[in-house]
């Protein structure tokens, strides 16, 4: 196979690529952020409350948290009741030692830190937007898409915007990706088009997947490899393939090639599996960027790509 697959990488909810207008996104999901925070300061509900709700959740006790906060414990308190009557029930159950959340705080949580995380991230966006001094841009990737893609974007982002630093979070598969930009843990994703996702995504490369082979297989003086002729091959696959149609990729491709893909090793990095097939312990697949370079292994492709884009696939014919 060596799909030449065009894998698109898209960012949510909004990208800094050369070819995007990256302030008026910025603009854009700071207007985002903002609605939300709005949202949950409804009834009277303010994100100080929020904030002192969950400093008590995470510390398990209203003197710890009130250490940590630098208030009274009185005051503390009177804030959190504040809280609970305007969302119209207890939050926290009082224990001898430490609270707990009821029922109604379990459901609560999770509302509550996306509003505070979202406020953070307006600030954030606005001051990106601006090009402040001294604010921060969060960008989750995948692991593999950190590594190969974002290192030149990188570069020149900090030639444009010295003054705004970039933090990185890394993530091994895509729904631990989607899972994370979902609870607002970064202000933009860089990964495969999400499946799930409502929010802005904006396609803004693709990348080449590739078949990888020792060099003294058979496979290797090929100049092409139709998908059909690995049918006996066993396979090095990653933990990190993407899915398509619901599918695993290298389920989905063989299975229109009419035979199901043999597993010899399943690893966690791409890297690995680049690795494990260069020392012969079977076939793999892997985005280009991430083979240049590997020791003791060739690349082949096929006659014509299979391009994925948009969160389909268009198979050859």
């Amino acid at each position: 196979m060596a799909p030449t697959v065009r894998s698109p990488l898209a960012m949510r909810p909004r990208q800094c690529s050369c070819e995007v207008d990256a302030q008026r996104l910025w603009e854009i999901e700071a207007a985002v952020r903002t609605a939300r925070v709005a949202a949950a300061m409804e009834d009277g509900v303010s994100l100080r409350q929020m904030e002192y709700f969950l400093t008590v959740v995470e510390e398990s006790s209203f003197t710890r948290a009130a250490e940590l906060l630098h208030v009274t414990q009185p005051a503390l308190s009177h804030q959190i009741k504040a809280l609970e009557r305007s969302v119209g029930g207890e939050l926290l159950e009082r224990l001898p030692r430490g609270v707990r959340l009821t029922p109604m705080g379990r459901a609560y949580l999770p509302h509550a830190e996306l509003a505070v995380r979202s406020a953070a991230q307006a600030r954030r966006a606005a001051r990106a937007a601006a090009g402040a001094e001294g604010g921060e841009l969060h960008i989750a990737a995948l692991h593999a898409v950190a590594v190969g893609v974002l290192p030149d974007l990188f570069a020149r982002w900090r030639r444009e915007h010295p003054g705004v630093a970039l933090v990185l979070h890394e993530y091994g598969t895509t729904e631990a990706l989607e899972e994370q930009i979902e609870r607002g843990t970064a202000d933009l994703a860089v990964g495969p088009a999400p499946r799930h996702w409502q929010g802005p995504v904006v396609p803004f490369d693709e990348e080449e997947i590739v078949l990888v082979v020792p060099f003294d297989d058979g496979l290797a003086g090929r100049a092409f490899v139709r998908l059909e002729e690995l049918a006996d091959h066993v396979w090095v696959r990653c933990a990190m393939e993407p899915e398509v149609e619901g599918l695993r990729f290298l389920d989905w491709a063989c299975g229109k090639a009419g035979f199901r893909p043999r597993t010899a090793v399943w690893t966690q990095h791409t890297s690995s599996a680049v690795r494990m097939a260069a020392a012969g312990v079977g076939v793999a697949t892997a985005p280009l960027h991430v083979v240049r370079g590997a020791v003791g292994c060739a690349l082949r492709r096929p006659p014509r790509g299979i391009d994925r884009g948009g969160g389909r696939v268009r198979g050859p014919g």
